[in-house]
């Protein structure tokens, strides 16, 4: 049995010693091509089998518009996953690449082009970066219906670092493309 741990208090590594701080993880994930459904559901299931991560919620699926992206894109089905981690940021990162290769994300150099899995980091604790390898918070999401939507499902009174209450943001962002698909559901184990 999991167990989440409290999120005021912090890990030290039995070995050495280490200190290491709990910090809230909102991680958001997309798929527009193939498979979607089974690539979201992959993503879960990568991050709850990730050691030190720990999965404390998951939201509804919606499936959502294309934003930004090139003639043609097909929809995507978003979710927000929760987490309490005592892990680093930048192997987050690292964890949220391999889990999208996994999933055969190709990348190019067309903004926003369709692909079988995003998997996106969005806050992590209070850790600011603004490496070209990792940007935190996230600089777009608090103007993406796409992530706030989902987010406010799980926690509705959650804080946008910098940005505010995240039912705010919603309230100013345009949630038309935004449907939840009361048909589709992520299993948490």
């Amino acid at each position: 049995m999991t167990e989440t741990p409290n999120p005021n208090i912090v890990d030290t590594d039995s070995l050495t010693g280490e200190m290491h701080p709990i910090r809230r993880v909102v991680v958001a994930l997309g798929s527009n091509l193939g498979e979607r459904l089974a690539s979201l559901q992959g993503a879960v299931d990568a991050l709850r089998d990730t050691p030190d991560f720990f999965v404390t919620g998951v939201s509804p699926v919606y499936e959502t518009e294309p934003v930004d992206s090139p003639d043609g894109a097909g929809p995507f089905l978003n979710a927000v996953v929760l987490a309490d981690t005592t892990l680093p940021a930048a192997r987050l990162m690292e964890r949220a690449l391999a889990i999208e290769d996994a999933f055969e994300r190709e990348r190019s150099d067309v903004r926003n082009a369709p692909r079988t899995l995003d998997v996106d980091l969005i806050v992590v604790g209070d850790r600011r970066s603004n490496e070209d390898f990792l940007r935190l918070p996230h600089p777009r999401a608090h103007e993406r219906a796409f992530v706030l939507q989902p987010w406010h499902d799980l926690e509705p009174d959650a804080v946008f670092p910098e940005r505010g209450p995240i039912a705010d943001l919603l309230g100013e962002t345009d949630a038309s493309g935004v449907r939840k698909r009361e048909d589709l559901v992520l299993e948490v184990e």
